[in-house]
């Protein structure tokens, strides 16, 4: 039985707490349940009482003396951060590439020779599952020091049946080993293997015969997801790919309009997919489906960044009614960051995103995103003591400096792990 943890006096709790169990979009992304003066009490990891320091006071006068007390005056405390798109599982590094982007060398220059997904594939078939380990351990390890709780994990540097199922097989056992929450996407169709050049509609084949079967009989992933865009998988394959995977009880994801319109917006929101990702090019035929249908747009300004590319075009997004949710993109090749502070800020500066919209895209909607929002995402009774405590005063000064991680301490189940 652990001591219970009061968190007292914080400047401001952004709680997010809200009507309803779906994302938020429009004005709702920018209601944070602000609590001036705020307070929390945790036990057992779990979250029993949220108000004012002055109400938790009176409420729990009798075991005021049992628990452990966190004064946090002069910060600010939110949920802890949700990262819904990360390739966080993978072997070796591709700074070399880094190097040839500046010299002028486009994401796909380097992708048909050789380089890029293929060159991280490589390295990740020939990596034993304890090498895989222990480097994505060390990257969760950073992602804890910046505020995220839980992060998705997508396969898909394979390709292969025997490497996707090591990739999903180490994030089974992280999940076991590490304090971060690791939730598991089948990725398969991240690009075409080279031994299935010019054979595209083969290799669709054989994911769906002989990759998916395995994947669901030992439940290794909850989402399935595809990177629909010219030279990788059409919306016809990526269609193929999604729906088989439905069969299996996976929930579609897809990598949708990255390099140019190709309307994977409009699939994604055909197909109920719970989210689109990237969106640097998405039509504003594809933008109005999403919002009909409810599909969260996980946006990646850190990658466009990274790639030089413009944002996508994410306060267009949220007038026009698309639930909207950032992250990393982790990866070796178009993002290697674990810095979601650095995606708030970059939402804000380059997407328009205010500084309330970004910290919700960033904890709730990013919840939803990974179908996670009845236990983390906000501070509410009965959820998951996912909390971090900012050295800043209050949410607007934690997107106003930016490129500074300003975590001071994080629970992860009511357990300090970090600070």
């Amino acid at each position: 039985m652990t001591k219970p943890i009061w968190i007292k006096h914080a400047t401001q709790l952004a709680t997010l707490a809200g009507e309803g169990k779906g994302p938020r979009s429009q004005e709702a992304m920018s209601e944070l349940g602000l609590i001036e003066d705020g307070s929390l009490w945790i036990e057992n990891g779990i979250i029993q009482a949220v108000g004012t320091t002055n109400e938790l006071e009176k409420r729990y006068a009798e075991k005021l003396h049992t628990a452990d007390i966190v004064e946090a005056s002069n910060h600010l405390v939110t949920p802890g951060l949700v990262d819904p798109h990360t390739h966080v599982v993978y072997g070796g590094s591709r700074e070399r590439e880094f190097e040839m982007r500046l010299e002028g060398a486009t994401y796909m220059d380097i992708m048909n020779a050789g380089g890029g997904i293929h060159a991280t594939a490589r390295m990740t078939r020939e990596a034993i599952e304890e090498e895989l380990l222990e480097q994505t351990m060390s990257r969760l390890d950073s992602f804890l020091a910046h505020g995220v709780t839980m992060v998705e994990s997508k396969s898909g540097y394979g390709m292969n049946l025997e490497t996707e199922l090591k990739q999903l097989r180490v994030m089974k056992e992280l999940q076991q080993k590490h304090a971060i929450d690791l939730i598991p996407t089948f990725m398969g169709a991240h690009a075409v293997p080279p031994e299935f050049k010019g054979k595209e509609d083969e290799f669709v084949d054989y994911l769906i015969d002989k990759m998916l079967p395995i994947v669901a009989e030992e439940n290794l992933a909850e989402f399935n997801d595809v990177f629909c865009e010219k030279g990788v998988f059409t919306p016809e394959q990526s269609k193929r790919i999604l729906e088989a995977g439905k069969e299996y009880g996976l929930v579609p994801k897809i990598h949708a309009d990255e390099i140019e319109p190709y309307g994977g917006a409009e699939l994604a929101a055909k197909v109920g997919a719970i989210s689109a990702e990237h969106l640097l090019k998405a039509s504003d035929e594809g933008i109005h489906a999403m919002a009909k249908a409810g599909t969260i747009a996980c946006l990646l300004p850190a990658t466009a960044l990274y790639l030089r590319e413009e944002a996508a075009a994410g306060r267009k997004m949220i007038d026009a009614g698309v639930p909207v949710a950032i992250s990393t993109d982790c990866n070796p090749g178009s993002s290697p960051t674990t810095s979601m502070p650095l995606v708030m800020n970059l939402a804000c500066i380059s997407m328009r995103l205010t500084p309330a919209e970004a910290l919700t895209a960033a904890t709730y909607n990013a919840a939803c995103a990974i179908n996670r929002q009845e236990k983390v995402g906000s501070i509410e009774v009965g959820k998951q003591a996912d909390i971090v405590l900012w050295d800043v005063k209050n949410y607007q000064e934690l997107q106003y400096l930016f490129g500074v991680n300003h975590v001071k301490a994080v629970w992860k189940k009511g357990v300090k792990v970090v600070g």
